[in-house]
């Protein structure tokens, strides 16, 4: 009997820690702005995974704000510029609005153009894909980078340069004073199918970078410039927390861990990102739908107490054997 409660102990602790594990593993990621402006960050989770702490705030010049996120957990960040609220007190912004009426953006999409930061935590092999995405077109410098993370592939990614100044004349968003606030993609100015990877072009062999995407891929080579760049613009890292900055500097961003053990460049490093994730959800994504699993989190930490009382209870039990 003593041998059967030694087997019993075991299973149970192992069960317990293997709760647990999926518990309290988890990311943080900083939101630093580094813009002479105003930014006014969106998050929107993956279906079927947990809501973070907020969908929208603000972020004033050189601010900053961490955000915990609970394993597994899936969505996109981005930056609305140019914001402003009515008489009436609906909040709008002029890129990249959430359509929400107010600065949470409430389980709603960025309208496009909009610059996106993409996460799976915990996916294949454990570990988190990551990419920023202008296939949605751009309208705020983004970067990337993991800290504290391992892999081969564990490094920054994102985009430095002013893509509203080198924009195309036919993709360029103007503010009512002319000001150039954002650059569309091509298959939100045309909607043909070869700029969207949709209908007879809907498959990588079928579906090939456009001149218009070049802009983007030659302007932040690391950064998805159309539905199908995967192999330059998608990255994985184990165990890292992530700092996603608004107009990074292009001599001063912040290097990975990784990099800094390698003694990497930081000159080198944001070079490549000015002139590489998730498959890119954009034109099939329903912006507007929000996810239904708010409580996953809360739902693990229960089971994660019930596991350690299952420990106790088996062991109390053998006890009387």
């Amino acid at each position: 009997m003593a041998q059967l409660c030694l087997h019993v102990w075991f299973l149970t602790l192992t069960l317990t820690n293997f709760v647990i594990s999926g518990v309290y593993s988890s990311a943080t990621f900083t939101m630093l702005n580094k813009c002479d402006f105003t930014v006014w960050p969106g998050i929107l989770s993956n279906a079927g995974t947990a809501q973070l702490s907020t969908t929208g705030f603000s972020l004033q010049k050189g601010e900053s704000r961490i955000i915990d996120a609970p394993s597994s957990w899936g969505g996109r960040f981005w930056g609305r510029t140019h914001c402003t609220e009515d008489s009436t007190g609906k909040f709008s912004c002029l890129t990249a609005d959430c359509g929400s009426g107010k600065i949470e953006c409430s389980g709603n999409g960025a309208a496009p153009p909009a610059t996106l930061a993409e996460f799976t935590l915990d996916g294949d092999a454990g570990m988190d894909f990551y990419d920023v995405s202008l296939v949605d077109g751009y309208n705020v410098p983004m970067l990337v980078v993991p800290q504290g993370g391992s892999g081969v592939n564990c490094t920054a990614t994102g985009c430095a340069a002013d893509l509203n100044g080198a924009c195309p004349s036919d993709l360029r968003v103007t503010s009512s004073d002319g000001e150039y606030v954002a650059c569309k993609s091509a298959c939100l100015a045309f909607g043909k199918e070869q700029y969207c990877c949709n209908g007879a072009y809907s498959t990588p062999d079928a579906c090939k970078p456009s001149s218009y995407s070049q802009v983007f891929k030659s302007a932040c080579p690391r950064a998805y410039s159309y539905a199908y760049d995967d192999k330059t613009s998608t990255f994985t890292c184990a165990g890292a927390d992530y700092i996603i900055t608004f107009c990074p500097s292009p001599n001063t961003s912040q290097k990975s861990s990784s990099e800094l053990q390698n003694g990497g460049s930081e000159d080198n490093n944001n070079s490549s990102l000015i002139n590489n994730t998730i498959v890119y959800e954009g034109a099939s994504h329903v912006s507007g739908a929000p996810s239904t699993n708010t409580h996953l989190f809360s739902s693990h930490a229960i089971a994660g107490y019930g596991s350690v009382a299952v420990v106790v209870t088996a062991w109390r039990l053998c006890q009387f054997f």
